[in-house]
């Protein structure tokens, strides 16, 4: 519980990082603080903005001395904007510390004894984002602000013209062709006072998807005067259904398989670490003759086994994910809707089971049928070091970590993906 709210200074030496991207250090009362933005060795002077009992947040005031491992963020929106987190380290110390925060939450957590991580860079630091999302607020007096959430200020909108340097370029131009030509007030967006605009680069082009707003909404206004966007979908806030209302759906590739895109269809933004992740997978599957692509989505990891001859059983709850390639099911590879824990045990045990949850993990019932009917390896791909530690220690009592590897899909973030290779004990 929050004792109380603070607004105090302080100097503070920063000692190591937290999982989250902020800097640790130590109050002169001995509480635990935690500081955006800060880096191991920096000596800053920071603001409490809250205390608890044991431990603390702040926010840096001035940096007094900066460590040897802090270099100047490329953004000049950093120091507001709530998207990323590590860009005033060197990319090479993102590296290494997002290895270690999958190492303390494997032996905090997972109760396993891993004494390093190795973590495959992006093949781009910068300009990797293949989908990017802004929020966009229309105020009083026909001002609108559109851009990402403030670093401190959740309900604060941080303006975003073309300063942001996560985005392919191909969406920074769409972007700042949106804004110029969206209109006063941003008119030609649907009518409502908070939107979501997302902006895909796939093989075909770059599309639209807007999210919120009242329906009927007529696009032609504003894509007439936007050529870099060929595709637009609106999600109303006053219906359930997503509409295609300029252009038809894109088409990309995955694992070697042709997909449709529609609306706010799930991909990897970094598609060149996805690769590498992919093949990873691929190297590590081996040739089983049976297994499940469980938490499937459009079958990026299943598919890719069964081109080479593994009868796979995709899961997944999302009926648009299924439905994205464009053979659904063939001799190799069959579907099921529904969630994992309804329909994993009808087709265990098989002889691999690939695992990739959501940041939430397995729901608790997943890991007790895994272990009633344990296939003889798993391969859990994870995008939270937490809970993949938290279902590793669920799994021990069968399952022995036999290799492990994070790959950095995406950069300047705390953000990491994790692999772990497991293999069943005894016979």
């Amino acid at each position: 519980m929050v004792v109380k709210p603070v607004s105090e200074l302080a100097e503070v030496t920063i000692r190591s990082m937290a999982s989250n991207g902020s800097g640790v250090g130590k109050l002169p009362d001995g509480r635990v603080v935690f500081v955006p933005r800060t880096a191991p060795g920096d000596l800053v002077r920071v603001r409490v903005s809250a205390v608890k009992r044991r431990w603390a947040n702040g926010h840096v005031d001035e940096v007094l001395q900066p460590s040897e491992g802090r270099t100047d963020p490329p953004c000049p929106l950093y120091e507001r904007c709530g998207g990323c987190s590590l860009q005033h380290l060197p990319y090479t110390e993102q590296l290494k510390w997002k290895g270690r925060f999958v190492v303390d939450a494997l032996s905090r957590i997972g109760r396993l004894e891993v004494d390093e991580v190795a973590v495959t860079a992006s093949p781009k630091p910068l300009r990797y984002r293949n989908k990017i999302t802004f929020t966009l607020k229309r105020l009083s007096g026909g001002r609108v602000v559109a851009g990402f959430h403030h670093l401190r200020r959740s309900n604060y909108v941080v303006d975003v013209k073309d300063e942001c340097i996560l985005p392919e370029p191909e969406l920074s131009s769409a972007w700042t062709s949106l804004r110029e030509n969206w209109g006063a007030n941003a008119a030609r967006l649907p009518a409502g006072g908070r939107l979501r605009l997302t902006l895909r680069n796939s093989k075909s082009g770059v599309y639209l998807f807007v999210q919120g707003g009242r329906s009927p909404w007529n696009a032609e206004n504003l894509v007439n005067r936007v050529p870099s966007v060929s595709t637009v979908w609106h999600h109303p806030s006053d219906s359930e259904e997503i509409e295609l209302v300029h252009g038809r759906p894109h088409e990309d590739v995955w694992g070697g398989n042709r997909v449709m895109l529609i609306g706010d269809a799930f991909l990897q933004v970094n598609r060149g670490a996805a690769q590498l992740l992919e093949e990873y997978v691929k190297v590590r599957a081996g040739f089983p003759d049976t297994a499940i692509d469980a938490y499937c989505g459009i079958g990026q990891y299943g598919r890719t086994l069964a081109n080479l001859g593994t009868r796979v059983v995709g899961i997944d709850v999302s009926a648009a994910a299924l439905a994205s390639p464009f053979v659904r099911d063939d001799e190799n590879y069959q579907t099921v809707q529904g969630t994992v824990e309804e329909h994993i045990s009808d087709y265990l045990p098989t002889d691999l089971l690939v695992l990739n949850p959501p940041r939430s993990g397995l729901e608790h019932s997943v890991p007790v049928q895994i272990l009633a009917a344990p296939p003889k390896r798993v391969i859990y791909i994870s995008c939270d070091a937490a809970t993949l530690a938290r279902d590793l220690y669920r799994l021990a009592p069968v399952y022995s970590l036999v290799e492990h590897r994070a790959f950095d899909f995406f950069p300047q973030t705390a953000h990491i993906e994790t692999v772990m290779i497991l293999k069943r004990s005894g016979n």
